[in-house]
């Protein structure tokens, strides 16, 4: 009974998850070998009359995201706020918004109430490789802060634990079978060899 089960969720969680696996797959190539000319942007638009939230100025962390969020409806864009910057000699407010196929850098002149919109289209790659490093180790404490993010957050954890899962009940499926047992004790070998010779060449 526990082989049947064991057997059966390897397969199905196997199948779930094979989409995942292969956005990360083919997106990890695309961030070792891709070169990606992220300066130029394909469309520039000013907004005026903007409702600009108190305190702006001074605001921090998710206080100052919070703030950015106010003000994205009114440009009429929508992501996820990598960082805010207030630059104190031009009163301006900075902050970069993401998703998956778009780029864009809102840049606020608080005392003109104005906003330039700068916006680049990133290829189906690009996106890939966006939702690759999404929500990522850094700047946990604002990440999140778009809905979407937050979704794909549980999707890349489940896959995380499903690939784990997959990998021990693996080696228990193979070590079931008897008649595989020699081949397969080759290749983990083989492959334990492989993998300690690398992090040998890493750490030296």
């Amino acid at each position: 009974m526990f082989y049947r089960w064991t057997r059966d969720l390897h397969l199905y969680f196997g199948l779930f998850i094979s989409p995942f696996v292969l956005l990360f797959a083919v997106s990890a190539f695309f961030l070792n070998h891709a070169k990606v000319a992220t300066e130029i942007a394909t469309s520039v638009e000013a907004f005026q009359s903007l409702a600009i939230p108190d305190g702006i100025e001074g605001s921090q962390g998710r206080e100052a995201i919070t703030r950015a969020q106010a003000i994205l409806p009114q440009v009429g864009v929508t992501g996820e706020i990598g960082f805010t910057r207030f630059v104190r000699p031009t009163r301006h407010f900075v902050f970069p918004v993401s998703k998956p196929g778009t780029e864009t850098t809102v840049d606020v002149d608080l005392v003109a109430r104005s906003a330039v919109v700068s916006q680049r289209k990133t290829s189906f790659l690009e996106a890939l490789a966006y939702l690759h490093k999404m929500p990522g180790p850094h700047n946990v404490a604002i990440r999140g802060n778009w809905f979407a993010i937050r979704v794909w957050r549980l999707f890349a954890d489940g896959t995380i634990y499903l690939t784990l899962f997959i990998s021990v009940s693996g080696i228990y499926l193979w070590y079931a079978l008897k008649a595989e047992r020699r081949i397969g004790l080759a290749l983990l070998a083989t492959g334990s060899v492989s993998f300690l010779g690398l992090i040998y060449v890493v750490l030296r």
